[in-house]
């Protein structure tokens, strides 16, 4: 169970691997000393030839092979540990690497939380196979080898007793590989999946929670648990099975050895020291092939594992370029561009747009007509369009992932705050930032008095910020982003699902940015657009108007029924409250 593929990917690994395995030899070489200075002294002591003389040298290199063995434990385990250490190192910075390569779009391949499963659980399975297996799968072949080179000198017969049963022990292991392979296959497919419908489950509790599911959901959690219980329970029946075998093959091996050399010894064939010498050393002959055996569960896991690394290290990445944006002052071109998921049904059509440096454009239309799908194409994350999309005179797919993030900033209505410090996820959006740059940034959507109110920059945040208002929320994700200090901004929603005060605050802050900077607003609310540079009223995935507020407003079309219907139902709401 040696992946070539794997060893290559590690071969930094590599001389700890051998490390381990001469701590392992030099320790049996101890041994090995020490066996053949106890059994000299009980010869000479059952013949009665120097016995008493010969009690010091013994001890004294008893103590030495015992100190060395010792310290070779020591160095066996320090190696292990630097072995699992580097592939942990390795392999999480390939995931890691992977991810960026793939680019915002890597959930359209895999789930997120299977990439955490691979690069948590996965990774610690391929550790021990690295820093235990192994090593142990090569020490078990040398030490037979180097004990058969010493009992042979003593009797021929036995050591090829010994050396002929040791094989079984391996041929008891591909048997019980041949049940695994398929039994391990199904547990990884199904603790993928658990951790799949666990994470979304989790995600959509509220949800569940205001629709009364949660019972069912619950219940669905409980059957795929117990699913997950019984493979299991069948991995773990298996491991055990296979142990008992290899327990009997090891123990009865070495017992056919030493009965072997008893007979001998009663037939005058060999000395004392020499059937006392089987008798220390036949059981070494099995132990590191059954320690190894101890191990084939984790060498299975540690494969079946890297089988669904290398399954997400080869997924075909973004085919873009490597040209980089030079040019602070941006103009985006779109020029029949059409997006689909399903080749059966068309999300966006002929989209032509042009979004001149340093203006303030928005796109609008009723949910569902492409708007955020157009914002996903301009940060990367929805591939497969057709048509072209230019940013100044390079197609946004000669250009790298890492430059179009770097000059472009993405705010939807959902931006991820993390559990930490307000301080630690503002420095996300700028390491570099100062102090005095995060407080100007938080006063701009008016933050920063609240925020000194409590611990100032060191204000403890929940995950996602849950112990913040929603106005507050989405307020300091736009100081975060202000951060980022890009030349294109893209508001997908910024403001829905905020209170009026809010609203007002991030639409000021973003008429501000404006002046300075490229502004893409996605928004449902039309009264945000009013003073837009460019109005594009979407529909059907289709652009059906463009032009100014006022112009758009005279065409008496779809965007003029849209924001008259809007500000009739606004009206109404506000009368309403006026009358309560």
């Amino acid at each position: 169970m040696i992946k070539m593929r794997l060893i290559r990917l590690l071969k930094g690994s590599g001389k700890y691997i051998l490390y381990q395995v001469l701590w392992q030899w030099i320790s049996l070489i101890m041994q090995i000393i020490i066996a053949i200075n106890i059994t000299g002294l009980i010869q000479e002591a059952f013949l009665d030839t120097a016995f008493e003389s010969h009690i010091p040298r013994v001890v004294i290199v008893v103590i030495a092979s015992v100190l060395i063995r010792t310290i070779c434990d020591k160095l066996y385990t320090k190696a292990s540990f630097h072995a699992g250490a580097n592939v942990k190192r390795i392999l999480r910075n390939c995931i890691y690497e992977k991810v960026l390569h793939l680019g915002p779009a890597y959930r359209e391949q895999v789930h997120t939380s299977e990439i955490v499963q691979m690069a948590g659980e996965g990774v610690e399975q391929l550790e021990v196979y690295f820093s235990r297996y192994l090593s142990q799968f090569f020490y078990s072949l040398l030490a037979p080898l180097t004990l058969f080179i010493v009992v042979m000198r003593i009797s021929m017969k036995s050591a090829v007793i010994l050396l002929i049963a040791v094989p079984l022990i391996p041929i008891v292991i591909m048997l019980v590989m041949t049940v695994a392979k398929k039994l391990l296959s199904h547990y990884f497919d199904i603790y993928y999946g658990l951790g799949d419908s666990f994470l979304e489950k989790l995600q959509g509790m509220t949800t569940l929670k205001i629709y009364q599911a949660d019972k069912t959901a619950a219940d669905d959690m409980d059957r795929e648990s117990e699913q997950f219980r019984k493979i299991t329970m069948k991995v773990l029946m298996m491991q055990l099975n296979s142990t008992s075998v290899m327990d009997i093959v090891a123990y009865g091996g070495a017992a056919v050895g030493i009965i072997s050399a008893l007979l001998q010894f009663y037939k005058a064939e060999i000395s004392l020291f020499g059937m006392l010498m089987f008798l220390f050393l036949a059981a070494e002959f099995f132990l590191p092939m059954r320690i190894l055996g101890s191990f084939f569960h984790i060498g299975m896991n540690g494969m079946k594992a890297s089988d669904h690394i290398f399954a997400f290290l080869d997924l075909p990445e973004q085919q873009r370029g490597s040209k980089e944006i030079n040019d602070k002052e941006i103009t985006i071109s779109l020029e029949n561009l059409s997006f689909s998921y399903d080749p059966r049904k068309t999300i966006l059509s002929g989209i032509d747009m042009t979004i001149p440096p340093k203006s303030f454009v928005s796109i609008v239309g009723v949910s569902g007509s492409g708007k955020s799908t157009i914002a996903g194409i301009l940060m990367g994350k929805n591939l497969k369009y057709s048509g072209s999309l230019k940013i100044n005179n390079d197609e946004h797919s000669e250009l790298t992932s890492k430059t179009i993030l770097s000059h472009f900033t993405f705010v939807g209505h959902r931006s991820w705050m993390f559990a930490g410090t307000v301080r630690e996820n503002l420095l996300m959006g700028n390491p570099n930032a100062t102090e005095k740059e995060m407080n100007e940034a938080l006063e701009k959507v008016n933050l920063l008095d609240f925020i000194n109110s409590q611990d100032g920059l060191d204000t403890k945040l929940t995950s996602n910020a849950s112990n913040l208002s929603g106005g507050q929320n989405q307020r300091l994700s736009l100081a975060r982003a202000l951060l980022h200090n890009t030349p294109v901004y893209i508001f997908d929603e910024a403001t829905s699902n905020v209170d009026a005060g809010s609203e007002e605050i991030i639409m000021n802050v973003i008429h501000e940015l404006s002046k300075t900077k490229t502004v893409i607003l996605i928004s449902h609310r039309l009264a945000n657009v009013v003073n837009s540079d460019e109005i594009f009223m979407l529909k059907n995935g289709s652009i059906v108007e463009s032009g100014l507020h006022f112009e758009l407003m005279n065409n008496k079309g779809a965007y003029e029924k849209l924001f008259t219907e809007q500000m009739n139902l606004e009206n109404f709401s506000k009368r309403k409250e006026i009358s309560e």
